[in-house]
Formats: C-alpha cells, structure tokens, sequence
C-alpha cells in the first residue's frame, strides 16, 4: 500500500505571529488598512480577523 495516503493532504504550518499582549500600535491589515491584533513590529503579511477568516475560507480544503 502506498505510504502516502497516511499523510494529510492539505497540511499547512501554523505560522502565524504572535498577538500584541501591550496594546498599541498595531499593525495594519495588508488588505483592508483596519488594525490587527499583533504589533507593529511584526514583519510578513498581517491580517485582520476578518480577513484572515475571509483567506482561510478561500484556501479551506474541499473534499
């Protein structure tokens, strides 16, 4: 039997940052401008809730 059909099929890493746990400034969401919930000083792309929700719904995996 094939070893691969064990593995996921749509596995991705969580690397995702860290909130701010001392408030503000937070950084921007990259797609709509509105506050997110991690600091500044984080470097990569930063999503609000909302479109971090909204991304993830676009690259759910479907069966």
């Amino acid at each position: 039997m094939d070893e691969r059909l064990d593995e996921p099929y749509c596995e991705t890493p969580d690397t995702r940052p860290v909130p701010a746990d001392s408030g503000p400034p937070y950084a921007e969401c990259v797609l709509c401008r509105k506050p997110t919930e991690y600091p500044e000083s984080v470097k990569g792309i930063t999503l609000c809730p909302v479109c971090e929700w909204q991304e993830a719904q676009r690259t759910a995996c479907s069966g």
